[in-house]
C-alpha cells in the first residue's frame, strides 16, 4: 500500500506537470527560397496557449558560413523589459533573447523579435532554437511551460542566369559537394554572333567580371581547387554590348572528415556481451553525412560462432549498441562520411571475454567458465589456507620471541664465550684484575632473489581495408572498392620466409565494395599482399604491395592454442603475490630488526671501550713483571727457571697482543655490518 501511495506520488510530482506544457515557439517563415546577396526577415514567434507567462530565455543558431545578421529588431516585441540586451553572434551564429512581461501575457504568435539575414553562400540553411530555451510561467514559482520549438529550413540559391547557361560535366548539381578537386565549365550556348567571353573563378557569390575578353572558348577547367564554395561568373561581348552575368557554384571537398576515436565501454576488453561503441567527428567543408560501422570477429572463437555470415558496414548513430556477442576478438571498424562522399576509418579491437570468478548463489564459483567449484570445496579450501597461514604466522612469532630473549638473558655464542674463558684462564694465571665483558651479538637476514600480365583497361582494386597488428590467434581480413560491379578480386598473399603464395577469390557487391576473410590462422612471419580483379577473361596490372607481419602471440598444442596474454596474465599475477607478500614480510622484518640492531650498536660501542681498556691493563701487567726481570739481568745471573718465566712470559705477551688485534678487527667488522 505504501508502496503504491509513493509510486502515485512521483507520477503526480513530475510526470503530470510535463503532461500540461503548452507554450510552443516558432520561426515565421518556416522555409522559402533565397538568392544570394539577398536578405529576409526571420520573426520568432511565441503562443502560450491559453496561459499567462510572464519571463522567457530563448536561444538560437544559424550557419554563420551561409546567412549573417544584418538588422535585429525589437521595436515591436512583447517582451516589455529585457533584462539581458539582445545579443547575436555572427561567427559563432548565435542569438539569444532574454526578458520579461511584468503582470504577465497571454498570446497567441507574438512576436518577440524580427532578424534580418543576408545570404552570404548557396545551400541549405537552418535556424534552430538551442537547448536551454524556457518559457515561465506567470504563477510566482518560474515554472518552465515550453512544450515545442519549431525550426525553419531555408533554400539558398544563386541568382537565374543572366547570361550564357553553365554547365559542368564534373560537378553537374551546384548544391552538391564534390570530392573532384578538378572543374571543368562549359558555356557554349550555341548563341551565334558571340565575340568574346569575360568569366572568373573566386570565393564571391556575387562578382562581375571585367570587361577584358579572355577568347571565344566555350570550354575552361580549374585543377587542385581548395576544399569550400567557388563561384564561376561569366558574361559575353556581342553586338558591342556586355550582357548580363551568370554565376555558377562548384562545391569542392577533397578532405575526409577529421581523425577521431572509438570509445568501447565499459572497456576494450570486457566480459559483456553487449558493449557501448561511442564515436564522433567533425567535417571542416561540406560537413558530416552518416557514419557506418562493421564488427570483423578476428579470433577462431569469434569466427566460429558467425561461421557462413559475412559482415557488412551498416548506417549508425553514436552511441551504437550492438547485438550480443560471442567470445572472441572483434576488430569494430567505422567509417565517417562527409557529404562529398569522402570517409574516415577508424578501428578499433574489441575482446569479448568470460569473468574469471563468477558467483551462483546455490552451486558456488564458476572459474573462466570452464567447472564449478561447489561451495563445500570453496570454503574447505579457504579455512585450510586460513590455517596454513595462522601456523605460519605462530612460527615466525616464535623465531621473533626466541630473538627477544636471548637479547634479554645476555646470552653469548659459543665463539665470544670461548674467548672470555681464554681471558679468565690468563687472569688466574697472571692474577690480573680484568673488567667482565659480556658482548651479545645476534643477526638476522632474510634472504632474498631478484626476479626479471597484362597492361589493360582494367583498374587494380582499391585496399582500404586490412587486419593490422595481427597474430597466429587472429583470422586475416581485406577488403576495399573495385570500378566495376562484376569483377572478381583475386587476394594474393605471400610468406616471406617459405615463398608459399596463397591466392583466393571474391566477389565485389553491388556498390563495388569487396571483402575476403581468411578461413585459417597465418603462421608467423612477414608477409606480402597485393590484389588483382578480373572481368571476365582480362587481368588488371597487380596492386600495389603491402606488408603484413603476423606476430608470435600463441602457443600450439595440435589443435589447441594457449595465448601468450593468458599465459603473462598468470605470470603476472602470481609474480605481484609474491612480490606483495615478500614486501609486507621484509617491511614487518626490517622494522623490528632495525630497532634492535640500534640497541646493539649501543652495546657494541661500551663492548669495545671495556675490551680496549681490559687489554690495556693486561698488557701493562706482563710487561711490569717483563721489565722487573730485565733489571735483575743488570744485577744478577738469572737462573734456569727465571730464564724460563721470561721466555714464557714474552711468549704470553705475544699471544695475548695477537689475540687482542684479532678480536678487535672481530668485533669492528661486526660492528661495520650492523651499521
Amino acid at each position: 500500500m505504501k508502496r503504491c501511495i509513493l509510486i502515485t506520488f512521483f507520477i503526480c510530482l513530475f510526470a503530470l506537470p510535463k503532461m500540461g506544457l503548452a507554450s510552443s515557439l516558432s520561426l515565421s517563415p518556416d522555409s522559402g527560397t533565397f538568392l544570394t546577396e539577398n536578405t529576409f526577415n526571420v520573426s520568432v514567434l511565441l503562443d502560450t496557449e491559453g496561459k499567462s507567462i510572464n519571463a522567457l530565455q530563448v536561444f538560437l543558431t544559424f550557419p554563420p558560413d551561409k546567412l549573417q545578421i544584418i538588422s535585429p529588431s525589437t521595436g515591436s516585441s512583447i517582451v516589455n523589459v529585457w533584462t539581458v540586451p539582445p545579443k547575436f553572434n555572427n561567427t559563432a551564429g548565435t542569438v539569444s533573447l532574454e526578458g520579461g512581461i511584468p503582470g504577465g501575457m497571454i498570446v497567441s504568435k507574438g512576436i518577440l523579435t524580427t532578424l534580418t539575414f543576408r545570404v552570404k553562400s548557396v545551400g541549405e540553411a537552418f535556424i534552430k532554437f538551442a537547448s536551454g530555451s524556457r518559457v515561465f510561467l506567470n504563477d510566482g514559482l518560474a515554472t518552465d511551460d515550453l512544450n515545442q520549438s519549431k525550426n525553419s529550413t531555408f533554400l539558398l540559391k544563386l541568382p537565374p542566369p543572366q547570361g550564357p547557361v553553365v554547365a559542368s560535366p564534373t560537378h553537374p548539381n551546384q548544391s552538391v559537394w564534390y570530392s573532384n578537386g578538378s572543374a571543368t565549365l562549359d558555356f557554349s550556348d550555341g548563341t551565334s554572333g558571340m565575340e568574346n567571353f569575360s568569366y572568373i573563378l573566386n570565393k564571391d557569390p556575387i562578382t562581375i567580371p571585367d570587361n577584358i575578353g579572355e577568347g571565344t572558348r566555350r570550354l575552361v577547367s580549374y585543377d587542385s581547387l581548395s576544399d569550400g564554395v567557388h563561384y564561376f561568373h561569366i558574361k559575353t561581348f556581342q553586338n558591342g554590348i556586355w550582357g548580363g552575368v551568370t554565376h555558377f557554384a562548384v562545391k569542392v571537398d577533397a578532405t575526409a572528415p577529421a581523425g577521431f576515436p572509438v570509445d568501447i565501454l565499459p572497456a576494450k576488453r570486457t566480459a559483456s556481451a553487449q558493449p557501448v561503441i561511442q564515436f564522433a567527428t567533425t567535417d571542416a567543408s561540406s560537413g558530416l553525412d552518416h557514419y557506418e560501422i562493421k564488427l570483423e570477429p578476428v579470433s577462431y572463437q569469434a569466427v566460429r560462432a558467425y561461421s557462413g555470415n559475412v559482415s557488412f558496414f551498416v548506417e549508425a548513430k553514436s552511441p551504437f549498441l550492438p547485438p550480443d556477442l560471442a567470445l572472441g576478438s572483434y576488430d569494430v571498424l567505422v567509417k565517417a562520411y562527409d557529404k562529398a562522399g569522402n570517409f574516415r576509418e577508424v578501428k578499433e579491437r574489441l575482446v569479448i571475454t568470460t569473468p574469471i570468478f563468477k558467483f551462483i548463489a546455490n552451486e558456488g564459483v564458476i572459474v573462466n567458465n570452464l567447472f564449478i567449484v561447489p561451495w563445500l570445496v570453496v570454503w574447505f579450501i579457504g579455512f585450510s589456507l586460513l590455517l596454513v597461514l595462522v601456523f605460519v604466522a605462530f612460527k615466525v612469532r616464535s623465531w621473533r620471541h626466541e630473538a627477544v630473549l636471548m637479547h634479554k638473558e645476555k646470552k653469548l655464542p659459543k665463539d665470544v664465550l670461548e674467548k672470555l674463558n681464554e681471558l679468565k684462564e690468563y687472569r688466574k694465571k697472571y692474577g690480573l684484575k680484568l673488567l667482565s665483558i659480556i658482548i651479545f651479538i645476534s643477526f638476522s637476514l632474510l634472504p632474498f632473489d631478484k626476479a626479471e600480365a597484362e597492361t589493360l583497361n582494367i583498374a587494380p582494386p582499391i585496399i582500404s581495408t586490412i587486419s593490422e597488428n595481427i597474430s597466429n590467434k587472429d583470422i586475416f581480413y581485406v577488403g576495399g572498392r573495385t570500378d566495376d560491379t562484376r569483377e572478381t578480386v583475386i587476394v594474393y598473399l605471400q610468406n616471406l620466409l617459405t615463398g608459399e603464395t596463397i591466392s583466393e577469390n571474391t566477389t565485389a557487391d553491388s556498390e563495388g565494395d569487396w571483402f575476403y576473410r581468411h578461413d585459417a590462422f597465418l603462421s608467423p612471419g612477414n608477409y606480402l599482399l597485393w590484389t588483382q580483379a578480373r572481368l571476365g577473361e582480362q587481368l588488371s596490372p597487380p596492386g600495389p604491395q603491402t606488408m603484413l607481419i603476423v606476430k608470435k602471440t600463441a602457443l600450439e598444442f595440435g589443435s589447441n592454442r594457449l595465448s601468450y596474454e593468458a599465459i603473462y596474465l598468470s605470470m603476472v599475477v602470481i609474480l605481484l603475490l609474491g612480490i606483495g607478500g615478500l614486501l609486507a614480510f621484509i617491511i614487518f622484518h626490517a622494522y623490528h630488526g632495525r630497532r634492535k640492531h640500534k640497541e646493539l650498536k649501543e652495546e657494541i660501542k661500551k663492548a669495545e671501550e671495556s675490551i680496549r681498556i681490559g687489554f690495556a691493563v693486561l698488557q701493562n701487567d706482563i710487561a711490569s713483571e717483563l721489565v722487573v726481570l730485565h733489571k735483575a739481568k743488570f744485577v744478577k745471573s738469572l737462573s734456569d727457571e727465571e730464564k724460563a718465566k721470561e721466555a714464557r712470559l714474552l711468549k704470553d705477551f705475544d699471544d695475548i697482543s695477537n689475540s687482542i688485534g684479532r678480536e678487535m678487527e672481530y668485533i669492528e667488522k661486526i660492528g661495520e655490518e650492523i651499521r
